[in-house]
């Protein structure tokens, strides 16, 4: 029978199939041939000895979280409590994009701004939007709930970004727990101990353990720097044909950023990725 893991616990593995769940164990030539099944995985089951006995082709995966069969993540950035951190979002764009899933922005806790910051933000939403991201607030719950229809979508953020405050207000029935703000890390705690899938506005929204230590290890300078994709109008003016814009002369990205038509902060967040990366070119 076909199905789908939605939630795996030690080497349990919870396999939904006909709105019915089968707790499985997974075959030993799993191990064997070094292949690991993941949440978001479709497979075909025996029902009568509760074994996965096949792992159908992935569309996509990501190893943090892992999860297969993405359609679209949507990344959660807190503007206060925890503070905003754009080096994260930055980062968690190009390792998303690099994956081929679609990405989403939704910013949250804007309640615990001034005015002025307010104003900050609206101006920070509508430069991602022009880059062509779809970006919300959290409070945008009628958005949200279309935009996760038929969709399996994962949430990924800090910890105390809120993303189980917001499932729990796109569907009452979780009741998912939630924690405060650690005062003296200037983070939150971890409420969500297992990668699952959770039935959310006719989608599945996977649900994952909050993470900050997101890398770019096994991500190319060249797809970090293409993945800036604000770049791309300006780069076939730069001097140098693979212009990585950086020390280069006569670089047109830079005289963009000076300008104001790139995002400072943008800049900033390109150069730290790509020189904390070995062999990166000046």
């Amino acid at each position: 029978m076909k199905g789908q893991i939605i939630k795996i616990i030690s080497d349990n593995y919870y396999v939904k199939s006909h709105h019915k769940i089968y707790i499985c164990k997974a075959r030993g030539r799993f191990r064997k041939d070094n292949i690991k099944p993941l949440v978001g995985d479709l497979v075909l089951i025996d029902i009568e000895k509760k074994y996965i006995i096949d792992i159908l082709p992935r569309h996509n995966e990501l190893t943090r979280p892992s999860i297969a069969n993405v359609d679209q993540a949507m990344i959660l950035i807190s503007v206060k409590e925890p503070n905003l951190a754009l080096d994260l979002l930055d980062k968690m764009l190009i390792i998303i994009q690099h994956h081929n899933i679609k990405p989403i922005i939704c910013f949250t806790k804007l309640d615990l701004l001034t005015k002025m910051e307010k104003q900050f933000i609206r101006n920070l939403i509508n430069y991602y939007r022009k880059l062509g991201y779809l970006v919300f607030t959290n409070q945008q719950l009628f958005w949200l709930k279309r935009i996760f229809k038929n969709k399996i979508t994962v949430l990924a953020g800090q910890s105390g970004v809120g993303k189980s405050t917001l499932l729990n207000k796109l569907n009452k029935d979780l009741n998912l727990s939630t924690k405060p703000i650690s005062l003296a890390l200037g983070r939150g705690k971890h409420t969500t101990k297992h990668v699952k899938l959770l039935e959310v506005s006719n989608g599945l929204i996977a649900d994952t353990p909050g993470f900050s230590a997101v890398n770019l290890t096994n991500i190319t300078n060249e797809a970090i720097r293409d993945n800036f994709i604000e770049f791309h109008q300006y780069k076939k003016r730069c001097q140098y044909r693979n212009c990585f814009h950086l020390n280069e002369v006569n670089c047109e990205v830079k005289k963009m950023v000076q300008k104001g038509k790139i995002l400072e902060s943008r800049y900033q967040n390109y150069q730290c990725f790509i020189k904390s990366k070995e062999g990166n070119h000046d």
